[in-house]
């Protein structure tokens, strides 16, 4: 009758427990992985899983006592450990095929059941005693079934997006079933024991077992470690790659760790650890130091979470910087983690919105500004040319006549953006249905700002119609020189309108609109003055007003 140790079978327990969860972490970095950057993961999940369930065997097998010496062959023993990860690595490949359907977790089940079976089997062949060894076919067809069972489960098990509970009772029931594929197994040999003594010679079987475990373990916290580095690695990376940065804040000592990216957007100099590199304090701003230090202890104390925008000294970069709590299992913070992104555009985009609205409000209240002035003069122009028309048509006549006059000043506005206007440009707007050989500009460019414009446009407006009516225009040989000087030293333009070869001029009876109107535009925007001569010989303006600028 042979016989186990207890403590074989919780060793053989554990290992296989913690070679079912290495296995299950593993096989998930398979996800998202294509071609050759999923071989290396799908190796190391097959030697977890089949190196895993292989020293589950040895162990559990130097547990036991057939009554007679043991040793094992070489090469069954080698052989029975490329079973297990081979035959693993190919149900594993099966199962993260979605192409192959829904069929591939039970046919690769099969197929990795059979390889463990395989690999149990080859290694009891392996074995060399005195006793002789017989089977019972209905337990190893038990434990087969067994075998199958835990494999299909175990690959089900793997392409599940799995919380760590779920993961950690998945692999404590793998592991079991994979135990209990053994000692059905175990339970199958009928073994005939040849008395004699016992070889007790080389290492005891226990020190042995617990090496194999050890080292067992070892190597599945290594592949462990390596899946975490991983998995971090891969976080880090597609942050940066959508230019986020991650950080993390230890609760116990405020250690601060950065990613590559988060450091080159709080622009951390290499030589800062990185402890002190978001400490509120190394801040120049004292306004966004206040901020962020408070903003760090409501997080800490779990008030909120750590949201906060400021600007990065010494740049013109704006970062935001969130983060949350991560706790134990137990629910006790751990760390304060999250990532940094800059939002330097989404700043410039505030400032030009808010410049913006300042600017279509500054223009409503521009427009409004010159319609209620547009709308004074049209009111101005209608009553004073009502006062001097004699009859409905001569109002018709001249009151559109100065309508056109205004509109030609707002046609010469609009063409500058109602920035500005010349005044070689007004006056010869208001000349050109006229020869060219009656009249004749000297000048320099003098500049208008908007509301001068306007009024220099009607002053010029009623010369030229008064010269056209009554005086140098009226007539064939009559002609006008306006000459003009750049501003002095006070800012003042002085002008000449001076005609000539018309007939005799008479001074009116009266002040008609036309010299009230010229009077009052220049008083008003130009801040000037007018002197009007009406001369015998043709009439003699001279008027004084100061424009915006003048250009050489």
């Amino acid at each position: 009758m042979h016989q186990h140790g207890t403590v074989f079978l919780l060793l053989a327990y554990a290992v296989a427990v913690l070679a079912g969860w290495t296995a299950l972490d593993l096989f998930q970095r398979l996800n998202g992985r294509e071609g050759r950057d999923r071989a290396p993961w799908l190796a190391a999940a097959a030697l977890a899983m089949g190196g895993g369930i292989w020293s589950m065997h040895f162990i559990a097998m130097l547990g036991f006592d057939p009554g007679a010496p043991v040793s094992y062959d070489p090469g069954l023993t080698l052989l029975s450990f490329l079973l297990a990860v081979a035959g693993t690595a190919g149900a594993f490949f099966a199962a993260s095929r979605e192409s192959l359907g829904r069929g591939r977790i039970p046919v690769a089940g099969i197929a990795m059941g059979l390889a463990i079976a395989a690999m149990h089997y080859v290694g009891m062949a392996a074995m060399r005693t005195t006793a002789t060894v017989g089977w019972r076919f209905d337990l190893v067809a038990v434990s087969v079934a067994i075998a199958i069972a835990a494999s299909i489960a175990a690959l089900w098990a793997s392409r599940r997006e799995t919380s760590i509970g779920w993961r950690a009772a998945a692999a404590a029931i793998l592991g079991g079933a994979v135990v209990g594929m053994h000692y059905t197994g175990m339970a199958a040999l009928d073994l005939q024991s040849v008395h004699g003594a016992m070889d007790h010679n080389g290492a005891p079987p226990l020190a042995i077992a617990v090496s194999i475990a050890a080292v067992t373990a070892v190597i599945l916290f290594v592949a462990l470690a390596a899946s975490m580095a991983d998995e971090r690695s891969r976080l880090v990376s597609t942050l940066a790659a959508a230019g986020v940065g991650y950080w993390e804040l230890n609760l116990r000592d405020r250690s601060m760790t950065l990613s590559p990216r988060a450091r080159e957007l709080v622009s951390a100099p290499t030589e800062r650890p990185d402890g002190d590199v978001m400490d509120p304090a190394w801040v120049d701003d004292e306004y966004h130091r206040v901020r962020r230090a408070a903003a760090l202890e409501a997080a800490i104390a779990g008030e909120a979470e750590y949201d906060i925008e400021y600007p990065v000294a010494g740049t013109t970069r704006w970062i935001q910087v969130r983060g949350s709590l991560v706790h134990s299992r137990s629910g006790r913070p751990l760390k304060l983690a999250g990532v940094v992104s800059d939002i330097t555009d989404r700043h410039i985009a505030y400032a030009a919105l808010e410049t913006s609205e300042r600017r279509q409000k500054l223009l409503i209240n521009e427009l409004n500004h010159r319609v209620k002035n547009t709308l004074a003069t049209l009111q101005s122009i209608a009553s004073l040319t009502a006062r001097k028309a004699t009859s409905v048509e001569e109002f018709s006549t001249l009151f559109q006549a100065r309508l056109m006059a205004l509109s030609d000043t707002h046609n010469l506005l609009t063409a500058s953006g109602w920035e500005k206007a010349t005044l070689t440009d007004l006056l010869t707007k208001e000349l050109r249905p006229y020869s060219p050989d009656q009249f004749r500009l000297t000048g320099p460019d003098v500049l208008f700002d908007a509301p001068q414009a306007l009024a220099m446009g009607m002053i010029a407006h009623e010369l030229a119609t008064n010269a056209a009516k009554h005086g140098a225009l009226s007539t064939p040989d009559g002609r006008v020189e306006i000459t003009w000087s750049a501003p002095d030293a006070e800012g003042r333009t002085m002008l000449d309108w001076v005609e000539t070869g018309g007939p005799a001029v008479a001074r009116p009876s009266r002040t008609g609109f036309g010299s009230r109107l010229i009077a009052t535009s220049l008083k008003g925007d130009l801040s000037g003055s007018a002197d009007l001569d009406y001369a015998p010989e043709g009439l003699r303006a001279n008027l004084i007003f100061r424009p915006q600028k003048a250009e050489n």
